[in-house]
């Protein structure tokens, strides 16, 4: 669904906003219930939090690459840097998307990062991503340029959990 409008019935009042979505087949308007009043825009917040500059690639790398070391996402995210990665890896820790864990007891002292319960539920997203690429980017994003469906691709199928 699209979503076409955020419009507060107070404007003074953050408490009463509401969104409205257009399904696009059949251009029917909804709100997400008659009962729910909105403080802010759901998708907005989400992308408050994910939306920042490397947020969405860390996860997508810990969560299907597997990589859990700060040189190993640096390595492996496309112009990434070291003072912005760790301002994003501390945001996603405050987010709760992630978690750090220090082996002290080690020499040198090693840190991992893991995608948390709340990371790992954005799985469904990222993998909806590289699906609209795949389909509407194809010429971005695969070398022959031909459009593919995920599953194709990555031999799964999107988990709408």
């Amino acid at each position: 669904m699209k979503a076409v409008r955020f419009a507060a019935t107070n404007p003074d009042s953050p408490m009463s906003s509401t969104m409205m979505y257009q399904d696009p087949m059949t251009k029917v308007m909804s709100i997400p219930s008659t009962e729910t009043t909105l403080k802010r825009c759901p998708i907005n917040n989400t992308f408050n939090i994910v939306g920042k500059r490397f947020a969405i690639l860390i996860l997508r790398n810990m969560i299907n690459s597997k990589q859990n070391r700060f040189n190993q996402l640096l390595n492996s995210i496309e112009d990434g840097n070291p003072k912005t990665l760790s301002v994003r890896l501390r945001e996603m820790e405050k987010h709760g998307l992630i978690k750090r864990k220090v082996y002290s007891n080690e020499k040198p002292v090693r840190v991992e990062y893991r995608p948390t319960e709340k990371g790992l539920a954005l799985q469904p997203i990222l993998d909806a991503m590289a699906a609209y690429s795949l389909k509407y980017c194809s010429k971005d994003v695969l070398k022959d340029g031909k459009p593919r469906e995920f599953k194709a691709v990555y031999g799964r199928e999107i988990n709408f959990h």
